[in-house]
């Protein structure tokens, strides 16, 4: 099953659109996959901060996963253990899936940690094969594509959700799927901001990626790179990217920061994925179509990641050259 690809003139004007009505379609196609399998994946959550969001993620993601059919097990360990609890969690043949709850640390060491999750069991995505495959756009993980790479769950939720929306213009070929939009997404962070970017800029579309550090603009390749974005620096204003863009897309964890609706472009289709709200209420009298949050569908795709895990594990083995 495959997200609904209607017009956004189908929906009435400011309307917000919730979580909730696009996961339901995955998670009956998630049920579907445990029938199919005829057991239930197991997936490993760590947990090793005090931070009450991670928490309340960590307990909504066993809720969920529970609903839905699948084993899950919440394992609270010190930081200067979670890298030995991860080994041993790789090593594990019961454990079919394993993430983390970040930050742990809040540096590089966090990145180091996502590596230490083995591919076969990373349902988040991170792994650093998964991550080159994104931004080469390279979908399989084997010649004869019978095993899919894994995409990271948060921007993939960002792409269904959009594709629910309508912004995906399902009749045009896959890859130009998104073509003469123009998209600003506020946030370049490693694990949602810039691979979000990349898979919107392989798509088709024009995306201006905002962050502190500045402003960069993903396109889709040309040429012999056709298949691969490029990323330019450039020097534009957030409100002058606003205004010219069909999609706008927040993710910036601080309750103090807040979009101007006065940059919304009239009729855009504006997405939040940050725990805080990053835009107030006005934003319905400017956008066509708002989602506040997105954190139901992020566990969808976790979960749907973990069957996919399982699917690859149960493929056969590419035949050598």
């Amino acid at each position: 099953m495959t997200a609904r690809s209607g017009s956004i003139s189908e929906f009435p004007a400011g309307k917000t659109v919730l979580a909730s009505s696009v996961a339901k379609i995955y998670t009956s196609e998630i049920k579907k996959g445990i029938e199919v399998l005829g057991r239930s994946p197991k997936l490993v959550g760590f947990l090793a901060n005090s931070d009450p969001a991670a928490r309340m993620y960590a307990e909504w993601t066993g809720k969920t996963c529970q609903e839905a059919g699948f084993q899950f097990e919440l394992r609270e360990v010190d930081k200067e253990d979670l890298e030995d609890a991860i080994f041993q969690a790789n090593d594990d043949d019961s454990v079919d899936g394993i993430m983390i709850y970040f930050p742990v640390f809040g540096n590089r060491q966090d990145q180091y940690l996502q590596q230490v999750v083995s591919k076969d069991k990373d349902v988040e995505g991170l792994s650093h094969l998964y991550i080159q495959n994104l931004y080469h756009n390279s979908r399989y993980l084997d010649d004869k594509k019978t095993k899919k790479s894994i995409l990271p769950c948060t921007p993939l939720a960002l792409v269904k959700i959009l594709e629910y929306l309508g912004v995906y213009n399902m009749i045009l070929p896959y890859g130009n799927r998104l073509y003469g939009k123009t998209i600003t997404v506020v946030n370049r962070s490693e694990i949602v901001g810039r691979p979000l970017a990349a898979l919107l800029a392989n798509d088709g579309a024009v995306v201006y990626s905002f962050d502190l550090n500045g402003v960069q603009m993903f396109t889709r390749g040309d040429g012999l790179k056709l298949h691969r974005h490029r990323v330019t620096d450039v020097e534009v204003k957030l409100e002058d990217a606003a205004k010219i863009s069909d999609v706008i897309i927040t993710g910036v964890p601080s309750e103090s920061y807040k979009f101007s609706t006065n940059a919304i472009k009239d009729g855009a289709v504006c997405v939040n994925f940050s725990t805080a709200k990053n835009f107030d209420p006005s934003v319905k009298t400017k956008a066509s179509l708002y989602v506040p949050s997105i954190g139901k569908v992020t566990i969808t795709m976790l979960m749907r990641n973990l069957l996919r895990l399982v699917d690859n594990k149960a493929s056969p083995a590419k035949e050598s050259l």
